[in-house]
């Protein structure tokens, strides 16, 4: 058996300590990689799914250079997020009932406009002035409600339609 001198041994130690080493940096190296592909793609991944919620507060769907005003009987006032919205029979020109169903913003936006979850129930009897939407159905987005009591409420109205309520509550 082949013994080694201590210089030899010390030379393969120093060897060994190296590829150590070595191999601690790649691993650090990949490591960094691999964290800099997880913040990317999370950061992609939270891009793709914030896009659509941007664009469902559009008013593309709504006609934006007209209103219209319907008198009818609340039946339900939603008042949670993201959207309150009021749902309403009226009847229409035939005599028939038309189910209609108006939104408006989220709760807190309505609070600053003077609404409350207590604004309206079923039963009332409302005006509701809106945007209707450009495919006939009987939905609209809210620019004015009138109360039974004569009080205005004013929906919030993007700055880039054309049509605003024609009273905003001071």
């Amino acid at each position: 058996m082949q013994t080694l001198s201590s210089l030899e041994r010390e030379k393969i130690l120093e060897e060994q300590r190296w590829t150590h080493r070595l191999a601690k940096s790649q691993m650090r190296r990949w490591s960094l990689k691999a964290k800099l592909l997880i913040v990317v793609s999370l950061s992609l991944g939270v891009s793709i799914l914030t896009v659509p919620a941007f664009a469902h507060h559009g008013y593309a769907a709504y006609e934006t250079d007209r209103k219209i005003t319907v008198t009818g009987t609340v039946t339900e006032w939603f008042w949670a997020n993201p959207h309150c919205v009021l749902q309403f029979d009226a009847t229409d020109d035939k005599g028939q009932v038309v189910h209609w169903g108006a939104e408006t913003e989220n709760p807190t936006t309505m609070t600053r406009q003077g609404w409350t979850k207590e604004s309206m129930k079923p039963g009332d009897k409302v005006t509701v002035t809106m945007l209707p939407v450009k495919n006939g159905k009987p939905i609209g987005r809210i620019l004015e409600v009138v109360l039974p009591n004569g009080e205005k409420l004013a929906g919030r109205v993007n700055p880039a339609t054309e049509v605003k309520p024609q009273d905003a509550p001071k």
